[in-house]
């Protein structure tokens, strides 16, 4: 039988510790209506990490119902995107890879150098040209706190945004490409061989709890973008800046729950 874990209010870290206070921002939204429900330094400017890999992903997916690019489609590895800094899928300059193998290996393992592909591909060659393509289409999105250097989120002073973007970006994730959004789920993919786990290990120990990123960097502290439905609602959640993976979650599991159990009807809220 499948455990899913809840928190009760004491036992709770509330508050991220001391050391990883001024990276800390927090948001719940409405997904329905785009409603703000709870926010913390929701404004305020932060590293996105790997939560960056959900815009390279949005643009995958433009791609791919736009007809540029198929799941089948085969993509050249160039130098730079292997010598990406981990986490990555240990991909070899000169080898190609599917598109539907670099978009699982973005979901699970986070591979850098799996976001750099695509990229690559997507800018015509240059992972910048892509960065700067990513930027203009979040601004389309909304996102006016936010700008990409890279398809990764690999860190660069010049790659910022805020919480309240990232819950803009993965609720437009949700409205505009539902018909990818399983990619989010998947909790494991094998590749040559071997078994790449997701770094997301809120999917199956918290009911509700269906999909979206985590982020790491040092700069940025321990980020995750989550969604959770009950019943036929669903929030949108964003905690940055936390100095553990399982404080961050813990936390986030705590806002989800607190919402759901302040605004039964959020949606009317």
């Amino acid at each position: 039988m499948k455990k899913f874990l809840y928190f009760p209010l004491f036992f709770i870290l509330l508050l991220p510790s001391l050391s990883f206070a001024s990276k800390y921002a927090s948001i719940v939204m409405d997904y329905r209506t785009g409603k703000i429900l709870h926010a913390v330094n929701a404004d305020a400017p932060r590293y996105p990490a790997s939560l960056t890999k959900m815009m390279t992903l949005f643009m995958t997916f433009d791609a791919l119902k736009s007809g540029r690019l198929t799941l089948k489609t085969s993509l050249p590895v160039s130098q730079h995107a292997a010598s990406r800094a981990p986490s990555k899928l240990g991909l070899r300059a000169g080898e190609r890879v599917s598109v539907k193998t670099l978009i699982l290996a973005m979901v699970t393992r986070s591979a850098n150098d799996a976001a750099t592909v695509i990229g690559e591909a997507l800018g015509q060659g240059s992972e910048r040209r892509f960065a700067r393509m990513m930027t203009i289409r979040a601004k389309q999105l909304g996102l006016q706190k936010t700008n990409f250097s890279n398809a990764s989120g690999l860190p660069e002073a010049t790659q910022f945004t805020t919480a309240r973007d990232m819950a803009k970006l993965a609720r437009a994730l949700l409205i505009v490409h539902p018909e990818y959004y399983h990619y989010f789920q998947v909790k494991k993919f094998v590749y040559k061989g071997e078994v790449c786990l997701t770094h997301n290990h809120m999917l199956g120990r918290y009911a509700g709890i269906d999909g979206l990123k985590t982020g790491y960097c040092r700069a940025s502290g321990f980020n995750i973008a989550t969604s959770m439905k009950k019943g036929n609602q669903r929030l949108i959640g964003v905690v940055m800046g936390l100095d553990s993976p399982q404080s961050r979650d813990r936390h986030m599991a705590y806002l989800l729950h607190k919402i759901f159990r302040r605004y039964p009807s959020f949606s009317q809220t």
